[in-house]
């Protein structure tokens, strides 16, 4: 042991103080060692001393652990589910009040109704969570294979088209189950099955609730050539979706005709059908 320069060496061991008495460590003896060992070192067994067994080997039990809930940190989320249908209140029951409500709106129309601006305005201005949800905007995702429908609607434009609206609906249907409402667009053809109501139906549930917005095609025409990029049509186009859209009267949906209103009109507007139609669920 190294002790600093200038203090005292520690005192020589006296019996039962220190090491155990007898105690000499082999290295402090250099040289051969006598017979039987160092001097210190552990006896040899006897012969036919079984000596000593090796210990058995020891099994350690792993404890199961629960696989980890859906959480966000320590927020439990609820899984989404399809969405109920709404249940008619009873006859005494006051209206109720779509702006408190949580809902499923499916925003329906041709380029250029104004869907998209309506839907989040009307989001923007509920006095519960809501969250706007845009099919194109969600088509869009895909950024490099983009099959955009202006150039033909193909198998490419079709299948990206279903990803995008399984998409919304899942999107909504977790929403919807932590108490979020929903509205989405999307430009729902009456008369092509593979776009239709159908699949909405199936992703988001039976209380979805779908409204058409259909000006006037003087309008429709008017707002496609404010629009850049992909999203703005050719007149052409724009007439011939306009004219299927007509479609949808007749169908039982309710329609609001917004040539005439602003976007916070067509959202004042939106809430009363709303409104009739938690009372009286359309038929789709």
């Amino acid at each position: 042991m190294q002790h600093a320069v200038g203090s005292p060496l520690p005192p020589p061991h006296q019996p039962g103080h220190g090491p155990a008495a007898g105690w000499q460590p082999a290295a402090h003896h250099p040289g051969p060692h006598p017979p039987g060992g160092p001097r210190g070192s552990i006896p040899v067994p006897p012969p036919g001393y079984p000596g000593p067994q090796p210990a058995a080997p020891q099994h350690t039990q792993v404890p199961q652990v629960p696989p980890a809930p859906d959480t966000t940190g320590h927020v439990p989320l609820p899984p989404g589910g399809p969405v109920a249908a709404p249940s008619a209140p009873p006859a005494t029951a006051a209206a109720p009040d779509p702006a408190t409500t949580t809902l499923a709106v499916l925003l329906i129309g041709p380029a250029g109704a104004g869907k998209t601006s309506v839907a989040k305005y009307w989001a923007d201005h509920r006095r519960v969570p809501t969250a706007h949800i845009s099919l194109d905007d969600v088509r869009e995702w895909v950024r490099s294979g983009f099959a955009d429908p202006q150039s033909g609607w193909n198998d490419n434009s079709e299948a990206q088209y279903r990803l995008a609206r399984r998409t919304c609906g899942f999107a909504a249907r977790n929403f919807l189950a932590n108490g979020i409402s929903c509205i989405l667009d999307d430009a729902v053809f009456p008369d092509r099955p593979v776009v239709g109501l159908g699949g909405w139906k199936r992703h988001v549930g039976p209380g979805l609730l779908p409204v058409v917005l259909l000006p006037g095609l003087d309008i429709v025409l008017e707002r496609n050539a404010e629009r850049t990029g992909n999203r703005r049509l050719t007149d052409e186009e724009v007439a011939r979706i306009h004219g299927r859209m007509a479609g949808w009267y007749g169908s039982g949906l309710p329609i609001i005709d917004n040539s005439q209103l602003d976007i916070p009109e067509t959202a004042r507007v939106l809430d009363e059908v709303l409104a009739r139609a938690i009372a009286s669920p359309p038929k789709w």
